[in-house]
Formats: structure tokens, sequence, C-alpha cells
């Protein structure tokens, strides 16, 4: 395939989410017009609320009950550091954005599909990252090469085990191949995935091109959830 096909293919992977907003993949609260949704949506909410991650995340003032699975991951692991430069995929509703400022990174650059709340100390963009200049935008606003890629991105399940799958892999490989091209030597790159998921390739590649890869399941990722995060350290 030619470079001048690829950034047609990658605009037909990702898909703005239906009938979400930033604050629906974040802390909002519905409530009030939930005779008004579905009862998927319905019970979606309710569990938001009652769980104890999103009632802390509330509490201590992040953006969604994510924020503790980059906290957990960096405890472990010390990605960030001070005057780091951090970029973030599929950053709504900004939650990894706020930790990556609050543990000392000078500048975050994060992109969604949907809009995000500006968040002072970053620059956050209504994209599809998939689309061409999108990447070289956020580099220009970071003002350097990054220390820290972070890809939370996720796609709307169609129901079809083998297509949500190819969807999840494709992910997962734009946002590895980002990274690869982009990080500093000795840069880091953290992926959600899913248990399950067959990323030998993409996997393949992040071996040889960072010294240790691991997976990892945060506590603070439901117990019920096939969700589980890739991280790459130390670019060659």
């Amino acid at each position: 395939m030619s470079d001048e096909e690829k950034p047609a293919e990658r605009r037909r992977m990702v898909r703005p989410p239906s009938g979400g907003t930033a604050a629906g993949r974040g802390m909002g609260t519905k409530m009030k017009t939930a005779d008004t949704k579905s009862m998927s949506s319905q019970q979606w909410i309710k569990r938001q609320l009652s769980d104890k991650w999103s009632e802390k995340a509330r509490a201590e003032g992040w953006r969604s009950r994510a924020a503790f699975k980059l906290i957990e991951i960096d405890n472990r692991f010390h990605l960030i550091k001070s005057g780091s430069r951090v970029i973030d995929l599929g950053a709504a509703p900004g939650g990894w954005v706020q930790v990556a400022l609050k543990r000392g990174a000078k500048a975050v650059v994060g992109v969604d599909l949907l809009p995000i709340e500006p968040i002072p100390g970053a620059e956050l963009i209504q994209a599809d990252f998939t689309h061409a200049g999108v990447d070289q935008q956020m580099m220009d606003l970071l003002g350097g090469a990054p220390d820290l890629v972070l890809s939370d991105m996720a796609h709307n399940t169609v129901g079809h085990r083998q297509t949500d799958h190819l969807k999840i892999i494709a992910l997962i490989e734009i946002a590895a191949d980002f990274a690869i091209r982009t990080l500093k030597p000795g840069g880091h790159f953290v992926s959600k995935n899913f248990q399950g998921g067959d990323a030998g390739g993409v996997l393949a590649r992040l071996r040889e091109e960072f010294e240790t890869v691991k997976y990892v399941k945060p506590e603070s990722s439901r117990k019920d959830s096939a969700e589980v995060f890739l991280v790459a350290m130390n670019r060659r």
C-alpha cells in the first residue's frame, strides 16, 4: 500500500462515538433526564454514580475514573517526569491530561473526536487523530518530541466479534506507529487493549523498538471488563 493510500484507509478506522458526550465518558451526572434514556444508558449512569472509583474521582476533582488507571500505571513504572512532554490520544473527557499535568508534565496535548472542556496548561484538539496533518498539529503544539504517548482510544462496537477485534487492533497499531515515529529515545508508550485480543504483530514490533513491554490491569479497571493496558518503556 502506498503512503498516499494510508490516510484514506485510516480515516475509516475511527468514527465519532454515537450517543455520547465528553461528559458522558466522564463524571457527568444526568439522572434528571434518565427517563428519556434507554435502559442500558440508565444502567450505565447508575453504575457510574455508585462506582467507588467514580465517586472518588468526583471527590478529588478528576474528570473521569480513568485518571486512577494512569495514576496506578505511573506509580508502578514512573513514566511521567517533571518537565515531560505528553501526548494523549483519545483524551476526552481529560482525566489523563489532568494526571499528566499534576505529575509535572510541562507540555500536554490531547486529541479526541469529542469536544474536551479546556484544561489550564494543556492544548486540546477536537479532531480525528487518523486524519492527515493532525499528528503534525499535535507535535507543533507540543513544542518538541514527546517523552510519553498515551492512548485510551476506543471504538464503537458493532457486535461482531471479529470486526470489533480488528478495530481494536487497528487503533493500537496506529497509536504504536505514532509513538515509534515521534518519541524521544528513552520515551514510553501506553495503550488500551483487551484481554484475548491478539495483538501479536504490534507486540512484536514494540518489543523490537522498546526495552521493556508489559501488560497491566489496574485495580481501578472494572473487574468484569476485559480492559488491560499495554506499557512499552524506554524507546531504543
